[in-house]
């Protein structure tokens, strides 16, 4: 029987209103009262202790976020609890709680039922105002505080009340074994029957760059009567696509922001290139091939490649990738109760570390490749590199692909007069380049930990040997590989780091799906996405051979889009669409095309094109060009929603082909970008002057920096241009060369007696006119 419902029939026993407190009703109230969850009497109760956290790990309660219950009103029936006893005396009820709350055995008691300090005080907090500020209460808790206040109770009996109204406000409380149930992540081979109900055949084809791994395994796909292939990158799936048509064998292609199919009537093929994230866990294949099989390892995107190596229902299911990760994938495997044969493979051309750095942009020889890790320093070579007379290809990460693949042609073109490459990292995955000699122009990468948190440091082994093996490749023009940094203080560290073993791979990447959202957000129903990301990955019970991804990307994009109203599977797709956080206009692209979404307005060809404002025109300067790169990130995110929300993003081909034509826009200002660093600097919409981060000294560049993602990564200490002397500010803007420096030497030494003689009759004669 209810407490309400309880103290309604004890309303209707014949007695007098507004006589005292009555004792035997109370005493009988408080057994009922003791029968609250848990609670089995004030005295036994106290020592009770809750097993709710079922010998796991304590949550961090930091990320309850406390809901708020507002005060009751005037009541329609009127003050039940007044008329059965009296109304209270709030002044009596503020020192019954102020009491409450500084016993002892009350504290301990509230975190048996998971109220740390810190939730106990808010939680009491709350129950203050509660009560203070109502203007009726119900009638079971008013007729404990008039018990208490005359006596007639202990103030111990008030915890029942405080509970519930604790599990109101932090309703975790209520369910926490059943979010420990949903967020259990601890053996991911049962999350796919499809696979563990064939026995696979395991092939790891291990090898450095350029060893062939990858090509023998393609190769047994394309033999296979069905496959798939599951690349890093669009670059690589389109690869695949490509070479597997024009071998004969029908291909469809599948990216986040692309289905291709080539059979009529739209017909899958038997094989199928995809990025790894869109391989099919539940479509049976002969061969799968998943490459690049140690990023399993990746902070946030190492989930697809577990998902895939767990998941892809294929008779055989080949891995290529570094030696690194043979033993992970063996431990994982040996749960599935499945072997791994593995295939180990050299290089097929030498490589060679030099003993020289390149020291100079002086000593560029065709066929270099300068790889940068930050795009002022691209900047800044490539405009040193077009004063001395020379022609560079650009390629970096936000480029897009079609543009990266002009600028790859155009530096392997042997008729064309480009002979030099500036770069980042991007190189080091998807792209067939004819290198000859890789130069680091610094080995300090930033990079994100699986902390979220921003690094600045030497790059890691793993890192530095898939960049340099970009050199000297199989099947380009030069048979033989060279490496070497432009400092010579980095040489050493450039070494050392290619020596090391390169470590091996601890665990394995897992994220959360959203059914599992779903369900936590089934019992926290007012708690925002991004907050049920964090409890869910405070509740995730992982073995050690796994580790739950970082999700801050997913918690930007919730937060962004928080204040729009959608469903909760809705906002989950949003926030899982791959956009560039530093990019302001696609962020707000995102939140516009939300917005959009929730009016159950279709965003139409039409629209967007008046939302960018095209036509767009070709770039001036620098910032032109990256707004033209964010604006094809917005046209990507158009087309990613576009084939999950089919209705609302109708216009795919259309924009797809407006993307093309602003492809064709970018290729040109790319083509041009020293041009428009020029008129960038001009106009101080650049700054290279100052010393770029990859030529500051070796100890400098070898200092660790940590800060939290979203600011400032730390930046090695850097002279400012006016520390620097004359000299080096103008070889570092370009504006004076080694040889121009040296001739000047020359002309300065040649002067300097004469200058020198000048001087000391000069100083005779005021020394004499002292005198006299």
């Amino acid at each position: 029987m209810s407490l309400p419902r309880c103290a309604l029939l004890w309303a209707r026993l014949p007695a007098g209103r507004g006589a005292g407190p009555r004792a035997a009703p109370c005493s009988a109230l408080r057994a009922l009262v003791g029968s609250f969850p848990g609670v089995s009497g004030r005295v036994p109760c106290l020592a009770a202790s809750s097993s709710a956290s079922g010998g796991s790990k304590a949550p961090n309660t930091s990320l309850f976020v406390p809901l708020t219950v507002k005060p009751q009103g005037p009541s329609a029936d009127g003050d039940v609890g007044a008329e059965l006893t009296r109304p209270l005396d709030k002044s009596e009820v503020k020192k019954v709680l102020d009491k409450f709350y500084k016993r002892q055995e009350i504290q301990k008691l509230g975190a048996d039922y998971g109220l740390d300090a810190r939730l106990f005080h808010q939680a009491f907090i709350s129950f203050r105002n509660y009560i203070m500020q109502s203007h009726s209460l119900d009638v079971d808790i008013h007729i404990v505080l008039n018990d208490i206040c005359f006596s007639a109770a202990h103030v111990d009996d008030l915890f029942p009340f405080f509970l519930r109204h604790a599990k109101q406000i932090f309703p975790v409380l209520e369910c926490k074994d059943d979010l420990r149930k949903i967020s259990d992540l601890r053996i991911p081979p049962n999350w796919y029957p499809e696979a563990r109900a064939i026995q696979r055949k395991i092939i790891f084809h291990s090898g450095p760059t350029n060893s062939g791994k990858t090509y023998h395994a393609i190769q047994r796909y394309l033999s296979a009567a069905s496959g798939v292939y599951c690349g890093p990158l669009k670059l690589l799936a389109h690869e695949i696509f490509e070479k597997s048509n024009a071998a004969g064998v029908p291909c469809d292609l599948v990216t986040g922001e692309e289905r291709l199919t080539v059979e009529p009537e739209g017909k899958q093929a038997t094989h199928v290139s995809c990025t790894v994230e869109m391989c099919s866990v539940a479509t049976p294949y002969e061969v799968a091939v998943i490459d690049e099989i140690q990023m399993i390892r990746d902070p946030a995107r190492g989930w697809a490649w577990t998902r895939a190596l767990l998941g892809l229902c294929a008779e055989e299911v080949h891995l290529c990738g570094e030696s690194a990760a043979i033993d992970l994938v063996t431990e994982l495997l040996y749960t599935t109760g499945e072997e791994v044969e593995v295939q180990k493979y050299e290089r097929l051309t030498p490589i060679s570390v030099l003993d020289r750095a390149l020291e100079s942009l002086d000593n560029l020889q065709p066929g270099d490749c300068i790889v940068c890790f930050s795009k002022n320093d691209i900047y800044s070579v490539s405009r040193q590199i077009e004063i001395r007379g020379l022609e560079s290809a650009v390629i970096y990460g936000s480029l897009p692909p079609g543009t990266k693949l002009a600028q790859a042609r155009k530096f392997n073109d042997p008729n064309d007069p480009c002979k030099i490459l500036v770069a980042t990292d991007a190189i080091g995955m998807g792209l067939n380049l004819s290198i000859r000699r890789i130069i680091f122009y610094s080995l300090i990468k930033p990079s994100i930990n699986e902390k979220g948190e921003k690094e600045l440091e030497p790059i890691t082994t793993s890192q530095a040997l898939q960049i340099a093996g970009r050199a000297g490749r199989f099947s380009s023009h030069f048979k033989e590989g060279e490496v070497t940094t432009m400092h010579r203080d980095d040489l050493s560290l450039l070494k050392e780091i290619l020596n090391r073993p390169v470590d091996p791979i601890r665990a394995a990447g897992l994220h959360p799906t959203a059914e599992q959202i779903e369900m936590f957000a089934y019992h926290l129903p007012e708690t925002t996405l991004s907050n049920l990301i964090d409890i869910f990955v405070d509740f995730a019970q992982v073995d050690g051979q796994y580790f739950v991804c970082n999700m801050d990307d997913f918690k930007f994009s919730a937060e962004l889009i928080q204040h729009i109203p959608l469903s909760l599977r809705v906002r989950y797709v949003f926030c899982t669409a791959p956009i560039n956080k530093k990019q302001p206009f696609v962020c707000s692209s995102l939140l516009q095309f939300a917005r959009q979404y929730s009016r159950n307005e279709p965003l139409t060809f039409a629209w967007l094109r008046r939302y960018i404002k095209w036509p767009l025109l070709p770039p001036k300067n620098i910032k032109d060009l990256m707004d033209l790169e964010a604006v094809h990130d917005v046209f990507d995110l158009y087309l990613w929603l576009s084939y999950r929300f089919i209705d609302m993003f109708p216009d795919s081909s259309l924009v797809r082909s407006l993307q093309k034509e602003l492809d064709v826009i970018i290729q040109e200002g790319v083509h041009n970008i020293t041009k428009l660093i020029k008129i960038s600097e001009s106009h101080k919409l650049l700054n290279l002057g100052s010393l770029p981060s990859g030529a500051s000294k070796s100890p400098a560049r070898r200092t660790r920096g940590t800060k939290s993602a979203g600011s400032k990564a730390a930046e090695p200490p850097s002279p400012s241009d006016k520390e620097l002397p004359l000299a080096s500010r103008l070889v570092q803007q370009g504006l004076l060369t080694a040889d121009m420096l040296k001739q000047l030497q020359k002309e300065w030494l040649t002067q300097r007696p004469e200058q020198g003689r000048e001087k000391a009759g000069a100083r005779r004669k005021k020394k004499d006119s002292n005198s006299d």
